[in-house]
């Protein structure tokens, strides 16, 4: 007779996958050397965005669970202690350097695709400066996109119309020769890979079959429960397929269980865990402080799975014409407790010293009381004063309607 499936309620599994991600804990306590470095390593990764509109939505990412944090703590521990380095997840990412020789799969399967691909785009000749500009690095030592190609013509047009030498340092980068030494006002600086990561993480060269083992186990550690393809999406670097046969050898081998996880629509989906899941004590309850987070928190940058998990539907409009936008051009979503409470409109004006808030949107069935507004208010004040400005300025009609 078969045992009936495990299913967690909405409830626990918003504490538990909040508390994966360091969100259900008080935010406090020290950001900065190792304890910064625990903190990225239980993430498993920060991913790095240019958008500057308060703060980058790495900084935003660490401020959020550790309000001591500051921006030169994370240049530190990459730039000098090289105890992070830069690559691709779903997007660049800051990644414990304990981790590079895993990307190692990823750095051999991108230099076909990306060939392929980028001959498409770029057209032929794209590749004509690869040893060159590798030649050159081993000269020079570190180099920008602005120190390569003084003689091709400079084009301001999008990725796709770089010139090669540009294109010959990412695609150095993309396939591990090169690596990001650091960024200059977050223009990559790049230089030889056995330069930058410390010769510990150099040496190590695991089998195809051990890096699937550790991407997929990183996955369900960091995200509590997971379908095949969230574990395959977590890291980008294994196949849907090669997720979907890890789950099921993990299954057989009972290393995982499946459970049913309550939706915020009352609809059960079937998913992977941990054995014990179903059993184990309540997770923690999240303090009620008002959290305000950067639309890439690894909380939310799974678009469907936090709609499926809170209800809160979020789409970026960066690239929305204003006159078409619901919102605004970054919007910050904003939690409370376990519950995502609504979206705000706001961006540092650093000329005028402050932090102008445009507009809160709260969720439907959200109640505006006066608690609720001066925890929300007080981290205005925390947020005004990590974007290094002195006071927060409300428009008159910040306070809007309910989306629902």
């Amino acid at each position: 007779m078969s045992r009936a499936l495990p299913i967690l309620t909405n409830a626990t599994a918003r504490r538990l996958f909040l508390d994966r991600h360091a969100l259900a804990e008080q935010p406090s306590g020290a950001a900065k050397g190792d304890d910064l470095l625990a903190l990225i390593e239980r993430l498993g990764f920060v991913q790095l965005d240019s958008i500057n509109t308060v703060e980058r939505a790495h900084h935003m990412i660490l401020f959020a669970r550790r309000p001591s944090y500051r921006p030169d703590n994370l240049a530190r521990l990459h730039d000098r202690d090289r105890k992070l380095f830069e690559h691709w997840t779903h997007d660049a990412s800051i990644i414990p350097a304990a981790y590079f020789p895993h990307w190692r799969l990823r750095f051999a399967r991108d230099e076909a695709r990306l060939r392929e691909r980028w001959a498409k785009w770029h057209g032929d000749g794209f590749d004509t400066q690869f040893e060159a500009v590798l030649e050159e690095v081993a000269r020079r030592g570190p180099v920008s996109t602005a120190d390569v190609g003084e003689a091709e013509e400079r084009r301001s047009g999008g990725w796709w119309e770089w010139n090669p030498s540009k294109i010959a340092l990412e695609y150095l980068w993309r396939v591990g020769k090169l690596s990001v030494v650091r960024r200059d006002a977050f223009r990559k600086v790049y230089d030889l890979t056995e330069r930058v990561v410390p010769a510990e993480h150099l040496a190590p060269v695991p089998d195809p079959a051990e890096t699937v083992d550790w991407a997929c186990n990183a996955a369900i550690d960091r995200l509590g429960f997971a379908t095949s393809g969230e574990v395959a999406a977590f890291l980008a670097k294994v196949t849907p397929t090669e997720a979907k046969d890890w789950c099921a050898g993990a299954l057989q081998r009972a290393e995982i269980v499946e459970v049913g996880i309550e939706g915020a629509d009352g609809q059960v989906r079937r998913s992977f865990a941990r054995p014990g899941i179903g059993e184990a004590a309540d997770p923690p309850e999240p303090p009620g402080r008002v959290r305000i987070l950067s639309p890439f928190d690894p909380a939310l940058r799974d678009r469907n799975r936090a709609e499926r998990l809170f209800g809160f539907h979020y789409r970026i409009e960066v690239f929305v014409p204003e006159a078409k936008r619901k919102y605004g051009y970054y919007v910050f979503p904003v939690l409370e407790g376990a519950r995502i409470i609504g979206r705000i409109d706001m961006k540092a004006d650093r000329q005028a010293d402050r932090l102008a808030v445009r507009a809160f949107w709260p969720e439907a069935g959200i109640a505006m009381g006066a608690g609720r507004r001066a925890r929300i208010e007080a981290e205005l004040d925390r947020m005004a004063r990590f974007a290094g400005v002195s006071r927060v300025e409300l428009a008159g009609d910040w306070l809007r309607e309910s989306t629902g």
